[in-house]
């Protein structure tokens, strides 16, 4: 036994915004997650094809989430998925909730013909290291 809390990752509901939006609001550092925002973008991320939101569970209760996109790109010869946002609460980080969202993120990305996953991350290189993720690139924004 590990001691860890059983988690189980679904596709995300309506119902579920109240507590992902307090994830989200809890991870942003460069933004405030405004509520009419967010739930505007909710409805849309739900809606969309090509959009991935997964939510984990663990003793009933919202722990995390992933957002993602799957999208063509030339350079990997097919389909991309990338992981916008993941957060798991804080007081439940390192009990494997993470890593189980991008376990089924990648299963996802597969059913869709995904080649390759990636992502931008300041201050999680390690998890996603021991995830097996090699850093690639340098991030850069503009903010319009």
């Amino acid at each position: 036994m590990t001691g860890r809390p059983t988690t189980n990752v679904r596709a995300a509901v309506p119902e579920d915004e109240a507590a992902i939006h307090t994830l989200a609001a809890g991870m942003a550092t460069s933004f405030v997650v405004e509520r009419e925002s967010f739930q505007r973008s909710l409805v849309d991320v739900l809606a969309s094809e090509t959009a991935v939101l997964l939510v984990a569970e663990t003793d009933s209760a919202i722990s995390g989430y992933v957002l993602g996109f799957t999208h063509p790109a030339f350079y990997a010869n097919g389909h991309v998925a990338w992981v916008e946002e993941i957060v798991v609460a804080p007081k439940l980080r390192r009990q494997h909730i993470g890593a189980t969202l991008m376990d089924e993120f990648e299963r996802r990305a597969l059913t869709t013909g995904a080649l390759v996953v990636a992502l931008a991350t300041r201050r999680a290189s390690d998890f996603y290291s021991a995830l097996g993720y090699q850093e690639s690139a340098t991030y850069y924004r503009k903010i319009l």
